[in-house]
């Protein structure tokens, strides 16, 4: 279902467009210099274009870094069949703001700031005034591949700057790396999200994380910072060092080891679902106590379990993507205030294209981060 919704999403056109500016809505040259897709091959080449002219409510943002997503492989290469080319991904991205409009009062030449994976929604339905912007009744605009305000499609964060609604910008403390708070505006929010909703932060509970990937890394760091004693299942024994000497985990499992798992029956107050990959569920279902919680945030094609294994626990199952713009700014908040970094591998824009393929072979420790403001000349 989630999955539906998500491509369903895309299809969408929102969206109220930011209140004009005395000067048109379009830039009169292609002055913004990014990193393309031109065809479903998805090769990344460099692409000159116009943004639109800020408008009083936006923010020109110049980007420094920008996160490479699973999602920039998906959109880049027409895998839901919706790719609108030329096509410059990127949804994971941080710079410094260089104009504000004349109505932008959160914000101001020079200030660190984030965007993340829409830039806009209806502003008006009841998720909008929840500040769940993600979940918008109407459908919100993703950062790439969407339909902006002006009625151009959205392009992303491989690109020397953007333009921007203030509403869906993301303050960044000054002393919080940018290239470390790229990652936040997906991979991190999209575990932070679930796990404060459904209560994960309750020191001394149990927490276990399937897949140690860019999102199952956060989900560790941030079970720590809770103070949970957290378990990570990984089909793959060469991630047990690093899972616990570096990310802190109290426990690894091997997931297809049916006698470790048996032994951790009912021990788990939650677990955090980060595998796209198909798996069983079953297994996992298991190891929750009575009225634990499994939430899913990755995209298997199927989500299959045997009834008895949610109602005899009486076991709660959630789904979730990223998270509206109060959550989002809380999360980025919380990981300045107790120093949580995503780890990164820091990449120039020509390498973006290896950087894919290695993505697709989950050769990375755990997430590349383009250096847009050294790299894209």
């Amino acid at each position: 279902m989630l999955l539906e919704y998500l491509r369903q999403s895309l299809t969408l056109r929102v969206l109220p467009p930011s209140t004009p500016s005395t000067m048109s809505c379009s830039s009169a040259s292609a002055d913004c210099l990014g990193w393309a897709a031109r065809d479903e091959s998805g090769v990344l080449s460099p692409y000159n274009f116009s943004r639109r002219t800020p408008g009083v409510d936006d923010v020109s943002i110049r980007i420094t870094h920008c996160g490479v997503c699973y999602a920039d492989v998906i959109w880049t290469r027409n895998g839901h069949g919706d790719s609108k080319y030329p096509l410059v991904p990127g949804h994971e991205i941080a710079g410094i703001v260089k104009e504000v409009g004349s109505n932008v009062h959160r914000f101001k030449v020079g200030d660190h700031i984030g965007v993340g994976t829409y830039v806009n929604s209806c502003r008006d339905c009841e998720y909008c005034n929840d500040n769940e912007e993600v979940y918008c009744a109407k459908g919100m605009t993703f950062t790439f591949n969407g339909v902006d305000a002006d009625g151009t499609i959205t392009k992303g964060g491989y690109s020397s700057y953007i333009v921007v609604h203030e509403r869906y910008c993301f303050s960044i403390p000054d002393d919080y790396p940018l290239a470390s708070a790229a990652p936040l505006l997906c991979a991190g929010i999209t575990v932070y999200a679930p796990m404060v909703r459904h209560k994960m932060n309750q020191h001394g509970k149990s927490l276990g994380v399937i897949g140690l990937g860019g999102l199952g890394h956060m989900a560790v760091k941030f079970g720590k910072a809770f103070g949970l004693n957290v378990t990570v299942f990984s089909t793959s024994l060469s991630k047990k060092e690093e899972a616990l000497s570096i990310l802190g985990a109290d426990r690894f499992v091997i997931s297809s080891d049916q006698e470790q798992m048996k032994a951790l029956t009912k021990s788990l107050d939650f677990i955090v679902d980060t595998a796209s990959g198909d798996h069983p569920f079953d297994p996992y279902m298991s190891l929750l106590k009575i009225g634990g919680v499994l939430t899913l945030v990755g995209f298997p094609s199927e989500v299959k379990f045997s009834p008895a294994s949610l109602n005899t626990g009486m076991r709660i199952v959630s789904g979730s993507i990223t998270a509206g713009t109060k959550v989002t700014q809380e999360m980025i908040d919380f990981c300045a205030a107790r120093k949580i970094y995503p780890m990164i591998e820091v990449i120039p824009i020509e390498y973006a294209n290896e950087a894919i393929e290695r993505l697709l072979k989950r050769d990375v420790k755990y997430r590349f981060v383009i250096d847009i403001e050294k790299s894209l000349k």
